[in-house]
C-alpha cells in the first residue's frame, strides 16, 4: 500500500483478547504492507496476523479503541496510540474512497478513481487476499493443500521413505517435539532437499542426510523443531498461495479448492527460497522446553560457527546431558527408514 509508506515502521502496544472467554494479554503491534502482526514483546514470537482491510473498530469515538480481526468479534485488540489508530483509520479511509457511491460521482473524478482502484489491485490485492484467504483456511483444506504440496515436490525428491519401522519412529519423533495431539507430521526424502522444509497441513519434510550421516537423532530433531517453528512465525500457506496466483486463491476462498494445477512447479520455488531460520533467542527458549540441545543442530546448520555462535556458547545443555530423544533402536530404525 504505497499511500501507508510512512506507516511501515509503526508499532505500539495493546492488550489482546484471543477469543471472548481468555484474559487480556500485552501486545507489539507492528503496522505492515498488508496485515497488522501481534507478537509477545517477551519472546518475540508472532501471536496473530489481521489483515488490515478486514480490521473493524467497534467502539467509534471512544478510547481505548477497540479492534476486531473481522466480523465474529471474538478476538479483540485494544489501542490508545493515537499514531497507530490514525494509521488504522487512514486504511479504512483509503477502501472507502475506491468503494462506489452511485448518483454522488462526477465525471471529473471518474479517472482519478480508476487509476487509484488499478493501484489498489496491483500493489496491494494480491497480498491482501493471500493473507486473508490463509487466516480463513480451517485445518483439513490446509492438508488437503499440504498433500498436494508434498506430491509435487516428489517430482524431485522421489516417494517418502516408508519402512514401517522407520515411519513409527518419526511418529514417536514429532510427538517427543511437538507433543502427542499436535498433528505435525514429519516425512523423510532421499534426495533433492537440503534442509528441512515446512509445508501447509503442519508437515514438516527432512532430507535422509540429516539422518544417516549422524551419530544420533539431535541434529535432525533440531531442523524439524526450527523449521516448525519459523512456520508458526510465517504461515507456509503464504508463499504457496502466492505461487499459485491471484486468481488461483480466490477460487480457493469462494470454493474451498485450489483449481488443478495451481501447485505444479511450487517445488522449485520451495527447494530455491533461502531458509530464514528463527531469532537466536526464540531458538534458545523453544530447543530448552523441548529438551533439545542446541549445539549439534549449530554446528551443522553452519560447519563454521559464525553465524551460530551463540546458540552454541548459550546452549541451555551444554553442562547438562537432556533426557534421550529416542532409544536407541528408534535410532536404527530411523536411519533405516530408506531402505526399503
Amino acid at each position: 500500500m504505497t499511500a501507508l509508506t510512512k506507516y511501515q515502521k509503526l508499532e505500539c502496544s495493546g492488550l489482546w483478547r484471543e477469543n471472548a472467554g481468555s484474559q487480556r494479554r500485552e501486545v507489539i503491534a507492528n503496522f505492515g504492507d498488508t496485515s497488522l502482526i501481534l507478537s509477545d514483546p517477551k519472546q518475540d514470537m508472532a501471536l496473530a496476523h489481521w489483515s488490515l482491510p478486514a480490521i473493524k473498530r467497534v467502539n467509534p469515538a471512544e478510547m481505548p479503541a477497540l479492534y476486531t480481526p473481522g466480523p465474529d468479534g471474538g478476538e479483540t485488540l485494544e489501542i490508545d496510540d493515537a499514531e497507530m489508530i490514525a494509521a488504522l483509520e487512514t486504511v479504512h479511509a483509503a477502501i472507502r474512497a475506491a468503494s462506489p457511491h452511485p448518483g454522488r460521482l462526477r465525471n471529473s473524478l471518474l479517472g482519478a478513481m480508476a487509476a487509484g482502484v488499478l493501484a489498489v489491485c496491483v500493489f496491494w490485492l494480491p497480498d491482501a487476499l493471500v493473507q486473508h484467504t490463509a487466516s480463513f483456511l480451517p485445518r483439513t483444506t490446509r492438508a488437503e493443500i499440504g498433500r498436494a504440496a508434498l506430491a509435487d515436490l516428489t517430482r524431485l525428491t522421489g516417494q517418502p521413505c516408508s519402512a514401517k519401522s522407520g515411519q513409527a519412529a518419526l511418529a514417536k519423533l514429532s510427538a517427543r517435539l511437538f507433543g502427542p495431539d499436535s498433528g505435525v507430521e514429519i516425512v523423510v526424502v532421499r534426495t533433492a532437499v537440503a534442509q528441512a522444509q515446512s509445508l501447509p497441513g503442519r508437515l514438516i519434510v527432512l532430507p535422509e542426510s540429516l539422518l544417516a550421516e549422524h551419530d544420533g537423532p539431535e541434529a535432525a530433531a533440531g531442523f524439524a523443531l526450527a523449521a516448525r517453528i519459523s512456520a508458526e512465525m510465517q504461515d507456509p500457506m503464504l508463499p504457496l498461495l502466492h505461487h499459485a496466483g491471484i486468481g488461483a486463491t480466490f477460487r480457493l476462498l469462494t470454493s474451498g479448492a485450489l483449481p488443478s494445477g495451481a501447485i505444479a512447479g511450487y517445488a522449485e520455488t520451495l527447494i530455491a527460497t533461502p531458509f530464514s531460520p528463527p531469532s537466536d533467542a526464540i531458538l534458545l527458549a523453544r530447543f530448552e522446553a523441548a529438551g533439545l540441545a542446541t549445539t549439534p543442530y549449530a554446528q551443522l546448520r553452519d560447519p563454521s560457527g559464525e553465524s551460530t555462535l551463540h546458540l552454541i556458547e548459550a546452549d541451555p545443555f551444554s553442562n547438562v546431558v537432556p533426557a534421550a530423544i529416542m532409544p536407541d533402536g528408534d535410532w536404527v530404525s530411523l536411519q533405516d527408514i530408506c531402505t526399503r
